[in-house]
Formats: structure tokens, sequence, C-alpha cells
């Protein structure tokens, strides 16, 4: 069963690597540039060390507890081996357990969260490098109904305003354990089944993240990672500019149920 799965998982991990390197080329950019951050939530250790074993260098969680119990079953040289990625809503009073473990926090939105994992840091006796998450469900409905007289979508995927990145970026920046990376975003849902190509919901909400991400590189130079793109829309993410792919099912399959 161990070796199907691995089986499997390699398959799935080529696929993905294919299309990376495709989205790559049509946007004249270089693969090396690129990072598969492979989203592991709610699926076993064994995953991990399976996807360890075929060369995957990052993964990313989004359930404190979960992750926090996952990672204490891996060996010193399995979590050398591995950059852990935090991808999820994070909520104050988990951010000490979190900046014990993990080594990039993609989902910075809110001043007490920066508080908070600047705390946790410091107990921990480490820095934490973090991403300020961007909600950009309003941009693109506000870009899209004029044309399209489609409902605005409800419910956002999370993140801060785009007009209040800049002061969290500078609060990040004042932060003596944390060090601000860049930027990152979920593309807010589609309202259309055929909703593709350049003008789609994904391309719009990317490209005005690769705008905040260059407003915040010309404060913050070492702010350079773009965190964007899951398994449905890494081409357009990639043709906006991003520098991490948060790829989940198209690799691991669908996800079990939460346990």
């Amino acid at each position: 069963m161990g070796e199907v799965r691995t089986a499997a998982l390699a398959e799935s991990l080529a696929r993905v690597e294919e299309r990376i390197v495709a989205a790559c080329a049509a946007s004249g950019r270089d693969r090396d540039d690129v990072h598969l951050v492979v989203v592991t939530k709610f699926f076993p250790l064994e995953d991990v060390r399976r996807l360890i074993g075929l060369g995957v260098t990052e993964v990313g969680e989004n359930k404190a507890q979960e992750a926090a119990a996952k990672l204490a079953g891996l060996d010193d040289d399995e979590r050398e081996a591995l950059t852990v990625h935090f991808v999820g809503q994070l909520q104050t009073n988990k951010a000490r357990q979190v900046a014990s473990w993990a080594d990039v926090v993609h989902t910075v939105d809110r001043s007490r969260l920066v508080t908070a994992l600047d705390r946790g840091a410091e107990q921990a006796g480490r820095d934490l490098d973090v991403l300020l998450q961007v909600d950009l469900d309003d941009h693109v409905d506000l870009a899209d109904a004029p044309r399209s007289g489609r409902p605005r979508a409800s419910g956002s995927r999370g993140g801060a305003p785009a007009d209040g990145i800049p002061a969290l970026a500078d609060e990040v920046g004042r932060a003596a354990h944390l060090h601000l990376r860049g930027v990152m975003a979920v593309a807010p849902l589609s309202r259309s089944a055929d909703d593709a190509g350049p003008s789609s919901t994904a391309a719009v909400a990317f490209a005005e993240l690769a705008r905040l991400a260059d407003q915040v590189r010309s404060a913050h130079p070492r702010a350079t990672m773009v965190s964007a793109g899951m398994s449905g829309d890494l081409e357009q993410a990639i043709a906006h500019g991003a520098t991490h792919l948060r790829v989940g099912s198209a690799i691991l399959g669908p996800r079990p149920a939460p346990r």
C-alpha cells in the first residue's frame, strides 16, 4: 500500500511540475524562481515522509495543533530537510505555538497578530519570516461588477484590506523577531464556470497582488516573496509573478475529513 501511494504522489508531482514548467515558459520566467509548497494539511505524517523521499523541500500546514503533532513525529534530519509554511488563518491565541515551529507564516493580516507572533518568536528564541495576507475580494468585485453585472461574492478569503498593507508592513518591519518577506493572497471565489484567461477572477486578483508586492518591496527590499496560486490557478499566479505556489489537492488528492 505504501509503495502504491508513493508512486501516485510521484505521478502527481510530475504532472504539477509539467504545469509549472509550461507556465514559466509562457511567461518568460525562470523555473528556479518559482517554489512549490505542497500543502499537507489533513494528510498523515506518512505522506510528509513520502514527499520528502520524492525530493519535496517545502510543505504547508494550516492547523496549528495538527501541524505541531505532525512535525513532532519527524526525526531531526527529516525536519531539517523541510521549510514549513503556515498558510491558514491564524487566531491570535495560537500565534505563540505557531511561532515555535513554523519557518514562514503567510497569513499576517492585523496588528494584534504581529504583536503575538513577535512575542511568540521571542519566547521561542528564534526569528520568524512572515508574509502579509491581502484581501482581494473587494478589488475583484469592484473591477468586475461594471462589466459583468454579477453580484458580489460573499465571504472573504481572509487578509487585510489592500490600503492597509503599507502600514502593516511598516509595523512588521519594526518587530524585533519578525522578518517581512513579502505578500500572500487567495484568489476570490469565481462566480462563473468558464472564468479563465487573462481577465479571469484569479488573473485580476493576482495582477493587483503584484502591484501591492512592488509597493511593499519598494519600502522593504527584502520582501521579495509573492505567495499566490493553488491547484486550480497556478498558471495565472505564475503569469503575475508568484514566487511560491501552494498546491494541495493536485498532488495529494481529495483531502480526508478532518479528524
